[in-house]
């Protein structure tokens, strides 16, 4: 039997598939932050668990010895948000930041977007910049 893949790994699904699940405003959004990461990080972009758009790779591991492959930068759009996935614990590395960023909400590793109205774009490109610095030690 073959082995189970993790689920947050690389696939060959199309990128447009992904972006096509924001819609109305929020796909031309989606279009926007692909060009932003893709440019932040340098990187093309590949899906990864089959609804989020990576950006290059790393491996990680905890101490208590469980790790993985995930993308050193990453948003998944959707109908009602766009989630962008950054370095654990970003809201605390860097308050001044995610307060200059607009409306939004934060959790551990996700910032969400409702719609990029409003957001500050040089904060979030700066915000990007850190995490991925950050990622990639």
């Amino acid at each position: 039997m073959a082995a189970k893949q993790p689920a947050m790994s690389p696939s060959d699904l199309p990128v447009a598939d992904v972006l096509d699940r924001a819609t109305g405003p929020r796909r031309a959004e989606a279009d926007e932050l692909l060009a932003l990461l893709g440019e932040v990080s340098g990187e093309q972009p590949v899906v990864w668990a089959g609804r989020i758009i990576g950006f290059g790779e790393h491996e990680y591991r905890y101490e208590s010895g469980h790790g993985g492959r995930a993308p050193l930068l990453a948003f998944a759009p959707g109908p009602a948000q766009h989630t962008i996935y950054l370095v654990s614990d970003f809201s605390e590395r860097w308050p001044e930041l995610v307060a200059a960023l607009g409306k939004h909400r934060a959790s551990k590793v996700c910032l969400y977007l409702t719609r990029l109205t409003g957001v500050d774009r040089s904060a979030l490109r700066t915000l990007l910049e850190r995490s991925l610095a950050e990622t990639s030690r």
